[in-house]
């Protein structure tokens, strides 16, 4: 028997198999609860995947074009070393210590996927952290670096980590850093997040001073 009737063979008796099945399954009203229970369930689980990812969703703030997400001020607190006071949107402020001579902030972004994005849902962003470099490579390897968190701990699902993963058909995620600018005491920055990701400007002489010196 030639070797290319085999797999039409075993075709055939599955298709066998599947129609006698499909009759004994069918025969009993059991299959038909059992279908209605199935769906129930998933129902009741994309219910709650919904509800983890709402509650998630409130740990974001609300994005509007370029409107600034924080001010950072600085203050010198020894040799290359600064108090970094950071101040969100919301008027709340902390303060951290960074080690270097520049310093970067980083922010997660999610963007509502089409069919929700037609609705008028706005993107949404959330800091990630603040950390300080320095200029010189030979710092940068040998000297203490700093680097701190700037998110809590997630709430219900991570629906950013996710998206990211590709496992999300709600929201698209990116990662955007502002391009690390110089510290200097008394020195203001402000943050914006722009379709390129996050953006520094001076807002004061000190800070345009310690700018132009870098350039």
């Amino acid at each position: 028997m030639s070797f290319n009737l085999a797999p039409v063979g075993i075709l055939a008796i599955s298709l066998v198999l599947v129609l006698l099945g499909a009759w004994i399954l069918l025969r009993h009203r059991w299959v038909l609860q059992w279908i209605k229970g199935t769906l129930g369930l998933a129902v009741l689980a994309m219910a709650v995947y919904l509800v983890l990812v709402a509650i998630n969703l409130y740990s974001f703030q609300e994005l509007n074009g370029e409107t600034p997400v924080a001010t950072v001020s600085f203050r010198a607190a020894g040799e290359q070393a600064y108090i970094a006071t950071l101040t969100r949107a919301d008027g709340t402020a902390r303060d951290y210590r960074l080690r270097g001579d520049q310093w970067q902030l980083d922010a997660r972004v999610i963007k509502w996927k089409t069919p929700f994005a037609l609705l008028g849902l706005k993107p949404g962003y959330q800091l990630d952290r603040l950390q300080g470099r320095y200029f010189a490579l030979e710092d940068e390897r040998s000297k203490e670096r700093t680097v701190y968190g700037l998110r809590d701990q997630a709430v219900g699902l991570d629906i950013w980590r996710q998206a990211r993963e590709g496992w999300s058909f709600l929201v698209d995620a990116r990662y955007g850093s502002a391009a690390y600018l110089p510290m200097a005491d008394g020195a203001i920055f402000e943050v914006t997040v722009t379709p390129g990701g996050l953006m520094g400007r001076p807002l004061n002489g000190s800070a345009q001073q310690a700018v132009s010196g870098w350039q």
